[in-house]
């Protein structure tokens, strides 16, 4: 017979401004006398920090009850809490639902807006501002958008189809269409399907591509229309890798506008300027619904202001 992982006990918390409270497990093998001693050595805030969090009651156990300085280490066991929420500038821009089900819900994201809680970026994320608009707790991603990009996001209802969704997009079964702006250019050929491979590592701000490397990252490319020395690009990515698109629009010469990472890194900006997002959309959405077999497409009605007015956009 299997050895089941032990079940994980719900969280006694609830969510606070959509943001999740953070569960800990507490290692089998360990040998502190106290919770508080863990997470003091665990927790990278000092130990004034948890013994205030603890004095204040802030962290609790599986029943609710909040933990003591004294109360025991108990292997295997998990303790919540909810981080501190530290201001954020808010994104000033509408965080559309363009399409809702008992199953799914589809949004329209604007530039600057993170999918999901990271970082420095917590409560001013897709994921939070609709669980708070919608009062669906349970709502997960099932796959995410850099927060620079805007356009749509697919996020799932019910937590337990969760992975019946993200499954579609690990598959390559989602129809993905992307637009972006950037220089015209007639030296260079298109349509053109690019194939590369591209790495990140952890903590580097930009992806590379690597030389003669087996290819991981396949783009189609091809220019919708044209306006003076500016282009507006259809891109059809049929792999997911990080920065993809940017990695090869910079590739062909063609960086999107108000790119802050490739061709080179710009100097960094206050976090309430969002006078020059980055131009590129995630325009349509097209899969069948592996629960409902629905035929679903779905198409942004947001606009690139580069191509709308370069002027304004250019301030």
């Amino acid at each position: 017979m299997r050895n089941r992982r032990p079940r994980t006990p719900p969280s006694p918390l609830a969510q606070l401004r959509g943001v999740d409270p953070v569960r800990l497990r507490m290692p089998v093998d360990g040998d502190w006398a106290t919770v508080r001693d863990h997470l003091v050595q665990r927790l990278p805030v000092g130990d004034a920090t948890v013994d205030a969090m603890i004095a204040e009651g802030r962290i609790v156990g599986a029943d609710g009850t909040a933990i003591a300085a004294d109360t025991p280490y108990a292997p295997g066991g998990h303790v919540w809490f909810h981080r501190e929420l530290a201001p954020e500038a808010t994104v000033p821009f509408t965080l559309d639902v363009v399409y809702r089900d008992e199953h799914i819900l589809v949004a329209d994201k604007p530039h600057f807006l993170a999918t999901t809680p990271r970082g420095s970026h917590i409560t001013e994320t897709a994921l939070a501002r609709l669980r708070r608009d919608t009062g669906i707790e349970g709502l997960g991603p099932a796959h995410r958008l850099d927060r620079l990009t805007a356009g749509l996001v697919l996020f799932v209802v019910r937590p337990e189809e969760r992975g019946t969704y993200q499954t579609l997009f690990r598959d390559r079964l989602v129809g993905k269409e992307y637009e972006a702006v950037a220089a015209y250019d007639p030296d260079v050929e298109l349509p053109v399907t690019l194939r590369s491979r591209i790495e990140k590592e952890r903590g580097v701000l930009t992806a590379l591509e690597v030389p003669g490397g087996e290819p991981n990252a396949e783009t189609r490319v091809r220019l919708a229309d044209r306006k003076g020395r500016w282009g507006r690009y259809r891109l059809t990515p049929h792999t997911g890798r990080t920065h993809q698109l940017r990695v090869h629009m910079n590739s062909l010469g063609l960086p999107i506008l108000g790119d802050p990472l490739y061709p080179r890194i710009a100097d960094p900006t206050p976090p309430d300027d969002f006078r020059r997002p980055l131009q590129l959309l995630a325009r349509t959405l097209e899969f069948k619904d592996p629960v409902t077999g629905r035929e679903h497409r779905f198409a942004s009605t947001r606009k690139l202001e580069a191509w709308e007015s370069y002027g304004s956009w250019d301030q």
